[in-house]
C-alpha cells in the first residue's frame, strides 16, 4: 500500500517541466517584431531617394552623348542659297531610291531662331543658320561620295573634292543644338551682354575663329548689337557666302 502515493508525484513532475519551457518562448519573439518594424521603417525612408536621381538629367549633355552614339561622321555639303530644304529632300529621296540607307543615316539643315525688329515690331524669326550649307551623318565610301555628290542641287563637299574632313563632336553640336536645345543657347548671349562691347563696323575684315570656318578671313556686311551677333561673308570656293556669328566668334586683322 506504500506505493501508490509515489504515482501522482512521477505524473506531476513532467508537467511542471513543460511549463517552464513554455513561458521563455513567449518574449523572444517581440524583439523580432520590433526589428521589422525598424527594417521597415528604413527601407521607406531610402524610397523617394532613388526616385529623385533621375529628375537632375542635363538634356545638353544627353544630346552631347547621343551624338557621340550615332554611327557615321557628320560632313558639310554646299548648295545654293535658299535651296537647303530641297537639297535635303532630294538626297533623302536619292538615298531610299539607291538603297544607301546602310551608308547615309541623316540630312540635317542647321537652324536658328532669332528676333528681329522691322516697324518697330519684335518678333521671332527660324531661319537657316548657315545659309547655302547642309550637314550629312554617313559612311563615306566612293558610293555614298557619288550619291551625295551627284544629288540635285548640291555643288560639292566642303574641303577636299574626294576625301573631305569631317566635322568634329564640338562642331556638330554647335551647329545642331539650337533646333534642339534653343532656350540654353538664347540664355548665354543674354546674360552676357553687358560684357561684350560693341567694337566692330561693317566693311571691317576680320578672321573667323570657331565652327567650321575657323581661320577663314570675313568681311562685316551686318551688325545686330542687341544679339551680339554678326553676320560675315566668308569665300568659299571662290564665292561670298553669308554666314551669321557671334561676336567672340572672329578677330580683329
Amino acid at each position: 500500500m506504500s506505493q501508490e502515493p509515489l504515482d501522482p508525484t512521477e505524473q506531476d513532475e513532467p508537467q511542471a517541466v513543460e511549463a517552464e519551457v513554455d513561458v521563455p518562448s513567449e518574449p523572444e519573439a517581440q524583439p523580432d517584431g520590433d526589428q521589422a518594424q525598424a527594417d521597415g521603417d528604413e527601407a521607406s525612408v531610402e524610397v523617394p531617394a532613388g526616385d529623385a536621381e533621375p529628375e537632375e538629367q542635363d538634356p545638353v549633355e544627353e544630346f552631347r552623348a547621343e551624338l557621340r552614339r550615332l554611327p557615321g561622321e557628320w560632313y558639310v555639303i554646299h548648295s545654293y542659297a535658299g535651296y537647303e530644304n530641297r537639297v535635303k529632300a532630294n538626297l533623302e529621296n536619292r538615298t531610299q531610291s539607291l538603297n544607301m540607307e546602310d551608308y547615309i543615316f541623316q540630312v540635317e539643315v542647321p537652324m536658328e531662331e532669332v528676333t528681329e525688329i522691322k516697324n518697330a515690331q519684335r518678333k521671332v524669326v527660324r531661319r537657316v543658320r548657315i545659309p547655302g550649307y547642309v550637314l550629312v551623318r554617313m559612311d563615306l565610301t566612293d558610293e555614298s561620295w557619288g550619291a551625295v555628290r551627284h544629288t540635285p542641287g548640291v555643288t560639292g563637299f566642303v574641303g577636299h573634292t574626294h576625301q573631305p574632313v569631317p566635322l568634329t563632336q564640338d562642331e556638330v553640336f554647335s551647329m545642331l543644338a539650337p533646333t534642339l536645345a534653343p532656350a540654353p543657347q538664347k540664355a548665354a548671349p543674354a546674360a552676357s551682354a553687358p560684357q561684350i562691347a560693341v567694337d566692330f563696323t561693317v566693311g571691317e575684315s576680320v578672321t573667323v575663329t570657331d565652327g567650321p570656318f575657323d581661320t577663314l578671313p570675313a568681311t562685316i556686311s551686318e551688325i545686330n548689337a542687341e544679339a551680339q551677333k554678326l553676320k560675315v561673308l566668308v569665300s568659299i570656293f571662290g564665292r561670298e557666302t553669308p554666314v551669321e556669328l557671334s561676336f567672340n566668334q572672329v578677330a580683329k586683322i
